[in-house]
């Protein structure tokens, strides 16, 4: 079997979001090298939600290589660490940035709270205001040129396809992180705790690496049922969506103008997984034959 994309089967998987119920839709298909088959127009500006929170995530991990800040220092509440902050472990509140639900490692709680003390405390650490850190240590290097935090950074930042295909290009083959960051980003941290997932619910156990969502066994869940356990990514509630296959080399970005609701459960599953399948039966030498 070749090792090259079949991209017709890619562009018609694709081909789906244009039935979606929403106003606007960009959605690409990305490989190793990029752009593998794309939808809608790729510099509309799209509100991100908390697929924020994985750009977010790259800064720190970024952060932490160059020795401004390190995993497993101290930040958030008393006894809480970089890490957990990362994995949404620190026992913060989902918003409220006073308000402690657990202690370190006892629960998954899923907390923006707990992002935007991340990025006070690299802000703190690197000298630079956070949107400025980003937009250096992230968004220039990836020719992310439209992408912009405003607010929080667990759900503030905008960005276009073509940024966010930059970044996903990055996910699926790192050359700004080192290989092995990556590795260790989307393993699941502090093991075995349950948690929620904004809109599907308590899993037992809810795995998540270091700012990125782990697939793993979770049902029912945002990303396809073809979709394998090493998955990772996000979703965001402004109807935005990025996965990771590393398997197949594959990631999917999606961005609507549409909130997340009961319209995106059986639309995103069905999506990843007709994206999945093409993307798992590349070509074959037999089908540029006719046989």
């Amino acid at each position: 079997m070749s090792d090259e994309f079949d991209r017709d089967r890619l562009d018609a998987a694709l081909a789906a979001v244009e039935d979606w119920p929403v106003d606007n839709v960009s959605a690409a298909v990305v490989g190793p090298e990029g752009l593998l088959a794309v939808r809608g127009d790729e510099d509309r500006v799209y509100r991100l939600a908390s697929v924020t929170k994985p750009i977010v995530a790259v800064a720190a991990l970024l952060a932490v290589e160059e020795e401004a800040i390190s995993l497993d220092e101290a930040a958030g509440p008393e006894g809480s660490t970089v890490r957990h902050l990362l994995a949404h472990a620190s026992g913060l509140d989902f918003s409220d940035r006073g308000k402690v639900r657990a202690g370190p490692g006892e629960r998954r709680i899923y907390s923006s709270a707990g992002f935007e003390v991340l990025a006070d405390h690299i802000a703190d650490a690197t000298g630079i205001a956070f949107p400025d850190y980003l937009t250096e240590a992230v968004c220039q290097p990836l020719g992310m040129g439209s992408t912009v935090l405003e607010g929080s950074a667990g759900h503030g930042a905008s960005a276009s396809l073509a940024d966010l295909v930059a970044f996903a290009t990055e996910l699926v083959a790192p050359r700004l992180l080192a290989p092995e960051t990556l590795e260790e980003a989307v393993n699941e941290q502090f093991r075995g705790l349950d948690g929620v997932v904004p809109g599907y619910g308590m899993h037992k156990p809810c795995p998540w690496g270091l700012g990125f969502e782990l697939r793993e066994a979770k049902y029912p869940h945002w990303t396809g049922q073809h979709n394998s356990p090493g998955t990772f990514g996000h979703f965001g509630q402004s109807g935005t969506l990025l996965w990771v296959q590393p398997e197949i080399e594959t990631a999917l970005v999606v961005l609507t103008d549409r909130d997340f609701g009961d319209w995106a459960k059986p639309l995103w599953p069905e999506l990843s997984d007709r994206v999945v399948d093409a993307a798992t039966r590349r070509s074959r030498p037999e089908d540029s034959l006719g046989g």
